[in-house]
């Protein structure tokens, strides 16, 4: 079997929870490449329902090995908290099946707390941060001062690095936030409080995916959040600090060499986006009201209420290329059953004309959406799982937004659970 990345078309929160769900029990090996807790996925299954943010989502296959790789950050609090979630619902997480490599990055609390201190200093010009401390800890990742997983099993280096890290700290956040220093030995035991635990987890990542693959073994990659927040290619500012695109997998997950056979896109029937930044065609007023309520359109891993749009295939069109997808996944159909008619942006017009290419940033917040309207099918599609049962105005939905993005629509959703999924031949 072919190693396969399951990533993000468009601004995250595509329903890819459910695909990765659905794929994670086909592989042997899933590895989160990237990204922390500033996003989740959404999984429901025979446990009940769960908002993963930092756990792969193969934790609830057995037999399954999950890895956090090298290019995840890890906030060692709520890792540690999310593991006892799963375990109080009867899913097994021990080092049998759950592993993090020893150069991933440990997110301490002055991150969050710097992530907001900077959002408030930004004010009106914030970016909407999830204030999980991301973009402190990807900085420092990038400044050569955060902290790495395998310094949990080197104490004495451990603490050389938290000297170093908290002393830069404290003369940004004294002299640039106004904000009292932090303290070296709270910071210490707060790492061994929740660090220590995870000990037995952390391994080399490389050596492990190299016996994977001697093995034979096949590998799923798990993306966070989607391709129009990656940090080089995305609608920068308003992005992640890491690259979700299958590309960085290999990079991401602890073994540069492997190779990403096949992808898998995740998109909505719709468009949704938390966070600042333009938002071409977002809807207001009753129309998104209707349009969050019938789709549950909630952060998982904040609760924020998200943005929503019609399905927008000059992004998604975008979002694929950057992906390299050999096939898409359409998530939420079921969600668009309410309606009468349902638009579709199929190009933009900016300074008066037409383009159907994604343009640079500042030009966003220029472009006006440009509709075409298909009918709506006006039942309840959830129960479908074959594609020549669903009705013919669905089925015509998927085929225009196929042609428009140019990648085949292999699967289509119809609902959050693991089989409410449509599989195109």
């Amino acid at each position: 079997m072919s190693n396969c990345a399951i990533v993000g078309i468009n601004w995250g929160d595509e329903g890819k929870g459910r695909m990765v769900d659905y794929f994670a029990g086909q592989f042997p090996v899933v590895v989160r490449y990237q990204g922390g807790n500033n996003a989740g996925h959404t999984v429901v299954n025979e446990y009940g329902k769960f908002a993963l943010n930092l756990l792969p989502s193969g934790i609830f296959h057995s037999g399954t090995l999950n890895l956090l790789g090298a290019g995840v950050v890890v906030d060692l609090k709520h890792i540690h908290e999310e593991i006892g979630r799963l375990r109080d619902k009867g899913v097994a997480v021990s080092p049998d099946n759950l592993r993090i490599s020893d150069r991933a990055i440990m997110v301490l609390p002055i991150h969050p707390a710097q992530d907001k201190w900077e959002e408030q200093r930004l004010g009106k010009a914030h970016f909407g941060s999830t204030l999980r401390g991301i973009s402190p800890i990807y900085g420092d990742k990038y400044m050569k001062k955060a902290l790495q997983m395998g310094d949990l099993k080197h104490p004495k280096a451990l603490e050389e690095h938290l000297h170093r890290l908290i002393d830069w700290k404290n003369d940004i956040i004294v002299k640039g936030y106004g904000q009292p220093p932090i303290s070296f030995e709270e910071t210490l035991e707060w790492i061994h409080t929740y660090g220590d635990p995870l000990i037995p987890y952390i391994c080399d990542a490389g050596e492990l995916l190299e016996n994977a693959e001697a093995a034979g073994k096949s590998i799923m990659f798990e993306a966070q959040l989607g391709a129009l927040r990656d940090i080089n290619y995305g609608i920068y500012p308003f992005t992640s600090s890491s690259s979700p695109l299958a590309a960085n997998a290999p990079v991401g997950c602890g073994l540069p060499s492997l190779k990403v056979d096949e992808v898998v896109g995740v998109t909505k029937a719709y468009s949704t986006c938390v966070g600042e930044g333009p938002f071409v065609g977002e809807l207001d007023g009753e129309a998104a009201d209707k349009l969050r309520e019938a789709g549950a359109e909630y952060g998982a891993a904040t609760g924020r209420p998200r943005r929503v749009a019609w399905m927008d295939t000059v992004a998604t069109r975008y979002g694929t290329k950057l992906q390299g997808a050999t096939a898409l996944a359409l998530t939420k159909m079921d969600v668009l059953s309410y309606l009468d008619e349902i638009p579709v942006c199929v190009a933009y017009e900016l300074h008066g004309e037409r383009t159907e290419r994604f343009p640079y940033t500042p030009d966003l917040y220029d472009c006006k959406p440009v509709y075409e309207t298909l009918p709506g099918w006006k039942t309840d599609i959830s129960k479908v799982r074959r594609y020549e049962d669903l009705p013919k105005a669905a089925r015509d939905y998927v085929e225009f937004i196929e042609a428009r993005v140019g990648c085949p629509i292999k699967y289509v959703s119809v609902g959050a659970e693991r089989d409410a999924l449509i599989i195109r031949d």
